[in-house]
């Protein structure tokens, strides 16, 4: 097959079929990856679909471009769906460029055959990256015990040799798992340390065990064991395991099978690890405290091509990267279970030294404007700039009836989302002018980077003219504000901008989380087993995987205001720590947010890892609407009516329009 350029050429039905599908590839290379293709041929070329990301092997692609000459280069990224391939001459570019564009090749990593296009580019630059050093305090020691002991192992953790000792086995929905020494409960990421199991820690453990005392791996014996069994394609959320259950040192062997690890620093600082079978990974010190890891779920790692068992983190030369399919790993994983509070340096993220200040009042109900500012500046401001990440990854989806709203608005439109948060609404509407400003500059750089239009400003005090705008929308930000006076100004804010005829919608939380018998998503997504509130403000909040808020106890801090604002006098005026996924109590409290590392919220496994991935938890002050409250306060701006007003999941809605 000729190059697209050869536009003389008389094309058969499916070779024109065959042409535009390579320069819808090409479109799509250019777009998403910024990869120029030339139209006159070269000796280098990139194959799309042809990629690690696509579930092919660099054994794979290297003997289908083989067949027609000498590869000299063949460049394969992690987790892209394209390659690039430099051959020793045009000539032979030429001939694999029209007899593999449009072949079909079968990968293991997926179901249906994938078709490869190719197309030619000026040249390949492969561009290694720096070598990563392991995370302080992690330790990969390779070959640590014989294949006999881990088919010994192995045996062992099937159950087949297990015929006395009782033990806690779940079949859990991501993998099998054993407890022994004591359970370690998912439903507080905790064990009880009173109630040790029977039997100890198994027999045929304990001489391993003595060697790693001995060679200074582990500092005390370890008396908890897990098992887990991971079958290809499973794996386990990132986390960190609790700080105030287990001492320092965790230890984990892994049997039957190579995978690989991702570790990850609250900066954002990302460490792939692997883990050969018959190794012991050792985390102490900052990476047992600090340092998020989990295991992505999926049939293959992208790992180096050669010398598998030898290269501990994924990374150097990008070029010599291929597919690794994973096969059924067990993990027997170590803790010794700590009987005093956690004392660790790392005081942000320690559960022992933060329950500590639970013991602390939590803020009062503002009594004047410059209390409110202030309250909102430290319980929503900072927040949302330290949360903005892990924030914007859990707001992918326009609700519904806000798409319907933008929707319906007339071309051209000029529109402005007052509080855009990740800018989710301004992309909607192709046929909108449609601008956002938020009062977090990092919410606001992450509309930008998404080529959204976006400035900072509080919702307060807009910096646009009067009566510009044809519309307006605040989704889920006038109930920040911590005053009926405040709540009041933002939502004449919005009526400022606004052209007479012009109409905002508006959203906020609403104290009804039922409505006709029908629970909210927020009650919805509340998890069967439900952790009971810890009888004492010593205990720290525990989390359960789905939700991203702590369990505190409730009975520390006394509720707070009335519907009117005002100190309930059988009340301190403190406000209410609220618990997630349940009804709220309150209507001024403060909603816990546990700081996540690395997960989007539609990729969050129903399975509780072993211990929680929370890198800190923010408090984010809410005040919650009744029925009717929303409406009395747009009845009492002058120039507005309401259009309409109803509920909608958990939130109170209104459409006004200003004449």
């Amino acid at each position: 097959m000729a190059a697209p350029s050869s536009k003389n050429m008389k094309l058969s039905k499916e070779q024109k079929k065959l042409l535009r599908k390579q320069i819808k590839a090409q479109h799509i290379l250019l777009k998403q990856d910024g990869i120029s293709t030339v139209s006159g041929p070269t000796k280098h070329l990139v194959i799309a679909n042809g990629g690690l990301g696509n579930g092919v092997s660099r054994q794979q692609l290297n003997e289908v471009l083989q067949e027609f000459g000498t590869v000299e280069t063949l460049l394969m990224l992690p987790h892209k769906p394209h390659a690039f391939a430099t051959y020793s001459s045009i000539q032979e570019a030429r001939e694999a460029y029209s007899a593999l564009n449009g072949r079909n090749l079968k990968t293991d990593g997926n179901t249906q055959p994938i078709t490869l296009y190719l197309n030619f580019v000026e040249e390949v630059v492969s561009q290694g990256v720096s070598p990563l050093n392991l995370p302080p305090g992690l330790l990969v020691i390779e070959e640590i015990i014989s294949p006999d002991y881990e088919k010994r192992l192995l045996e062992f953790g099937d159950g087949s040799t297990d015929t006395t000792q009782e033990n806690v086995q779940r079949a859990l929905k991501h993998r099998r798992v054993k407890h022994y020494g004591y359970e370690f409960r998912y439903d507080n990421n905790k064990v009880d340390k009173d109630k040790p199991l029977p039997g100890g820690l198994p027999e045929i453990c304990d001489n391993f065990l003595e060697q790693c005392l001995e060679k200074g791996y582990v500092k005390f014996k370890p008396d908890q064991l897990t098992i887990n069994q991971y079958e290809p394609g499973q794996g386990i959320p990132p986390h960190v395991d609790t700080h105030s259950p287990f001492e320092d040192g965790i230890i984990c062997l892994s049997l039957g099978a190579e995978t690989v690890m991702d570790f990850k620093h609250p900066n954002g600082r990302s460490v792939a690890v692997m883990l050969p079978r018959c190794s012991l990974l050792v985390m102490t010190g900052e990476s047992r405290y600090l340092w998020s890891h989990g295991i992505t779920p999926r049939k293959f790692d992208v790992v180096p091509a050669s010398d598998l068992q030898k290269t501990t983190t994924i990374s150097g030369d990008i070029s010599n990267l291929t597919l690794n399919k994973r096969g059924t790993r067990t993990s027997f994983t170590f803790r010794k279970i700590r009987m005093t509070p956690c004392d660790c340096a790392y005081p942000e993220v320690c559960d022992s030294q933060i329950s500590c200040k639970c013991r602390d009042s939590p803020p009062s109900v503002p009594s004047s404007n410059e209390d409110a500012s202030k309250l909102e500046h430290k319980y929503v401001h900072d927040v949302y700039d330290e949360i903005a990440g892990h924030f914007s990854s859990t707001r992918h989806t326009p609700w519904p009836k806000v798409t319907e709203f933008l929707k319906a608005l007339p071309v051209g439109a000029f529109v402005v989302d007052v509080g855009c948060g990740n800018g989710k609404y301004l992309g909607v509407n192709k046929d909108l002018f449609m601008v956002g400003c938020d009062r977090s500059k990092n919410l606001a750089d992450i509309c930008r980077e998404r080529k959204f239009e976006v400035f900072i400003s509080d919702a307060l005090l807009v910096p646009l003219r009067s009566g510009v705008c044809d519309a307006c929308i605040s989704i889920a930000v006038v109930h920040h504000f911590s005053t009926e006076g405040r709540r009041l100004s933002a939502i004449k804010e919005i009526v400022r901008i606004l052209r007479p005829g012009g109409k905002g919608l508006i959203y906020v939380w609403a104290m009804e989380q039922e409505q006709n018998k029908v629970k909210s998503k927020y009650l919805m997504e509340r998890k069967e087993k439900t952790i009971q509130s810890q009888k004492n403000c010593n205990a720290m909040p525990t989390v359960d995987e789905d939700q991203d808020t702590s369990k505190m106890d409730l009975a520390c801090f006394n509720q707070l205001a009335d519907v009117n604002g005002t100190v309930n006098k059988q009340n301190s005026a403190k406000l209410h720590i609220h618990t997630n996924r349940t009804s709220f109590e309150s209507q001024d409290l403060l909603v816990p947010w546990h700081l996540k590392d690395g997960v989007k919220a539609d990729s969050v496994s129903p399975l509780p890892p072993t211990g929680p991935k929370e890198l800190a938890v923010f408090h984010r002050y809410y005040h919650i609407f009744s029925d009717g409250d929303l409406e009395n306060i747009c009845r009492s701006i002058s120039n507005i009516r309401i259009v309409q007003s109803y509920y909608d999941q958990g939130n109170w809605c209104v459409v006004i329009e200003k004449y």
